[in-house]
């Protein structure tokens, strides 16, 4: 458990790793001074956290071990996302997969907008670009038979990563897991409710349908041409009688 004091110079050295001004994309680490001290100190850390998980086998009990080590880096994390500029930072980097390993989807999205912002690239084990990797881990567990996530983190991960360049398969995806939450939440819409979206059910099938439609265009074979023809006859279902 890291101390309070070392929690504090965690915060205040993250914060100066990269020089003020207006430089593009990321700065380099410093190489020497107490900014690179501490941040080796932490790789090293690191180092020992990766060579643990990959000795567990199970993805729950990992994914467990990651909840439990991020509390080591938030301080450094804290103070990193403070800073005007950002630096070529593992840790950063490392732990916004982190966050969306373990599912903490704010954490995630905050790590997100500053990598992407400053151009802070993965570690090459990644194999992706990190735009191409939030978009896809975010689909994915939009994806599953029960989501573990929630419509308004795909629409900002969606939004995040809108101006980027990435397979359109992955777009699509992304798409897609936003159309079935925009489904789910027509599945229970209640009219009484305060929050309550406007226009009612039909909006949220449209808003649905907007998302199957654009991830069709994306990728023929992305599996929404079912969940169009459903939606549209319910639609049709839904509408107002011209005779009344």
């Amino acid at each position: 458990m890291i101390s309070p004091a070392r929690a504090s110079l965690h915060r205040k050295l993250a914060s100066q790793a990269a020089p003020r001004g207006n430089a593009r994309g990321a700065a380099p680490m410093p190489q020497e001074g107490p900014v690179a001290s501490e941040y080796q100190l932490l790789l090293a850390a690191l180092g020992v956290d990766l060579i643990q998980l990959r000795n567990i086998q199970s993805i729950e009990r990992k994914i467990e071990a990651k909840r439990e080590m991020i509390d080591r880096y938030l301080p450094w994390i804290d103070g990193a996302l403070s800073a005007e500029n950002g630096a070529q930072d593992e840790i950063v980097s490392t732990m916004m997969v982190w966050s969306i390993d373990v599912g903490d989807w704010d954490l995630a999205l905050r790590l997100a907008e500053h990598v992407l912002k400053h151009g802070i690239a993965l570690p090459e084990r990644y194999k992706r670009q990190p735009a191409v990797l939030v978009a896809e881990e975010f689909a994915e567990a939009g994806l599953k038979p029960e989501p573990a996530i929630d419509l308004p983190w795909l629409m900002r991960a969606q939004l995040l990563t809108a101006g980027f360049d990435m397979p359109d398969q992955v777009r699509a995806k992304l798409a897609k897991a936003i159309g079935l939450a925009f489904l789910a939440r027509a599945a229970t819409f209640d009219p009484e409710a305060e929050s309550a979206m406007a226009g009612g059910k039909p909006a949220l099938i449209e808003a649905a349908l907007t998302q199957f439609r654009r991830a069709l265009e994306l990728d023929q074979g992305c599996g929404v041409k079912k969940l169009i023809e459903r939606q549209e006859a319910a639609l049709k279902k839904l509408a107002p009688d011209p005779a009344n």
